[in-house]
């Protein structure tokens, strides 16, 4: 999820999408999971780089899922983030 956050923001950006609504319709979701997604892209550097760098899933879940950062996501202070993240781990 966080990856394509990052390439929604991107197309953005680049005019190839108006906006959220305009990604949202774009790939079948709504507005409130796209902003949910997009969202992730509030997290700290850091985070960001270590959820990147984690091996892709071939079998079972993500674990690290969206609905699992969004506590993460809510706090606006990324020193706080990290300790949260770490938490977590």
């Amino acid at each position: 999820m966080l990856a394509l956050a990052h390439k929604i923001d991107g197309l953005i950006r680049a005019g190839e999408l108006r906006d959220l609504a305009d990604a949202a319709r774009s790939i079948g979701v709504t507005r409130a999971r796209m902003t949910q997604i997009t969202n992730l892209l509030l997290l700290a550097p850091t985070i960001q780089e270590q959820i990147l760098d984690l091996p892709p899933i071939t079998e079972g879940r993500d674990p690290v899922s969206e609905r699992a950062l969004r506590g993460t996501v809510a706090e606006p202070d990324w020193d706080r983030q990290m300790l949260i993240w770490g938490n977590r781990q």
